[in-house]
């Protein structure tokens, strides 16, 4: 049986999963890393311990005989760059997208190209600092000129991940290495590239204009996807059984997110994917972003074929964590009263039952929330139906208020084993499953 390798990385949990044609999990390795600081001190990614990881566990499961590995991928949070230098090795820190970005040099920028509202607008990226990955770039060439100047290639996180674990060990002859190095248009990665970057131009179907005008399009020629179509030898590793496989470009986690259920529905829908932050995500709704939506925290996201995503985003997640926390120590129940309908053995009824009733409270002002939020990304599409994946979704409360909230629409819990790490292999599916896609990839409740 063919299978695929898929790296998962999160900011806290680094995965790598094979998948079998039927698109089932026969292997699974989770890691966790400690932070390191980056040369302001600041907590980043420690980009040497990814590494080493990534090429140990790609080396790992390319040479399994259980396995025959013939396409990896790899899935990642978004706003993150990986800086290579001449001999294609990180020279700078990953730099989180929660770092600072100075106000000054913010406001410098923004007088200089239109103002926020017009690149807001014509980039579909609300101004959020560093978690506009363009901005990155911008800070880093007029703040940190010496390192911006060593930059080859700057890489979105994915198309990083998939160019070392392609290799599954070091690269010692980069000259070797720009010889396998191709650019093909189809392998655009174009769901890290139109994810709030405030690089691309959605109206021009383009880089924006300020990129052009920085001199920056050279070294993101990199977002037009590395592949490497030989294994690479002579590595540090390079007794390693090393098969050719087919490498994807890599994808931002919202967007891989939404793959499989783009192939499982073709009816039009919103998918409210719940976590920290609770997004919904409607593939139907081309419309173009106004500012009023802008406003409201709405943005684009973008299909792996180059399609806007319409969204909207409410920190939910972080609200709900935050509301929980203060209902319990008023009350003096456990943190999980809200998940039961009884008190815990032990604890006071009357206390359970009056945060309860706290909680009841929360709830409907939650949904108020998401429901104002998910209908902007409804927009006037004909949508008929409610996806809800992640945490939220094994909510009753959430989920029966939701479907209160929108009468005229079903509400669905969906429910899916890794989610992200399926879009991806579901992305590169041609390069290596012949089998017909499974009919029930998605279970709905």
């Amino acid at each position: 049986m063919r299978h695929c390798l898929i790296f998962d990385i999160g900011k806290t949990n680094k995965k790598a999963f094979v998948f079998d044609e039927r698109y089932q999990i026969v292997c699974e390795k989770t890691a966790q890393f400690p932070e390191t600081t980056d040369d302001d001190g600041d907590p980043c990614e420690d980009i040497a311990l990814l590494e080493q990881w990534v090429l140990k566990t790609a080396a790992e499961m390319r040479s399994d005989a259980r396995f025959q590995i013939k396409a990896v991928n790899c899935t990642t949070y978004g706003a993150s760059f990986v800086y290579l230098d001449e001999a294609l090795r990180p020279l700078a820190p990953l730099y989180n997208y929660l770092k600072p970005f100075p106000e000054d040099l913010l406001n410098i920028f923004l007088n200089k190209y239109g103002g926020a509202e017009k690149l807001s607008l014509e980039t579909a990226s609300p101004l959020l600092g560093n978690l506009n990955s363009g901005l990155q770039l911008y800070w880093l060439k007029h703040r940190k000129p010496a390192v911006f100047n060593r930059i080859r290639y700057a890489l979105h996180l994915p198309q990083w991940i998939s160019l070392i674990s392609d290799v599954g060990c070091r690269i010692s002859e980069p000259a070797q290495m720009d010889s396998e190095i191709r650019h093909p248009t189809s392998e655009i990665d174009m769901t890290s590239l139109g994810c709030h970057t405030m690089l691309w131009d959605f109206q021009k179907n383009d880089y924006h204009d300020w990129v052009k005008a920085e001199g920056l399009t050279p070294i993101l020629m990199s977002d037009l996807g590395f592949r490497i179509s030989e294994s690479i030898s002579g590595g540090a590793d390079s007794e390693i059984r090393n098969p050719k496989s087919e490498i994807g470009s890599g994808l931002h986690d919202s967007s891989a997110a939404l793959i499989p259920y783009l192939a499982s529905f073709h009816t039009p829908f919103v998918l409210i994917s719940t976590g920290t932050w609770c997004i919904s995500l409607n593939p139907f709704n081309d419309e173009p972003l106004t500012a009023a939506e802008l406003a409201q925290d709405c943005l684009c996201y973008m299909t792996m074929e180059g399609k806007p995503v319409k969204a909207a985003r409410y920190f939910g997640g972080h609200e709900h964590e935050e509301a929980v926390k203060t209902i319990a120590r008023d009350y003096g129940v456990d943190t999980d009263f809200y998940k039961s309908d009884a008190a815990n053995d032990g604890g006071n009824y009357m206390d359970f039952q009056n945060a309860r009733h706290a909680y009841g409270l929360f709830m409907n002002q939650l949904i108020r929330k998401q429901a104002a939020s998910t209908r902007l990304a409804i927009g006037n599409t004909a949508v008929s139906r409610i996806f809800v994946d992640g945490g939220f979704s094994k909510n009753a409360l959430y989920m029966r208020l939701l479907a209160e909230a929108f009468p005229h629409m079903e509400v669905w819990a969906a429910d899916v084993a890794q989610a992200t790490a399926l879009g991806a292999a579901l992305a590169c599916r041609a390069q290596w499953n012949t089998q017909p896609l499974p009919a029930h990839l998605i279970k709905m409740r």
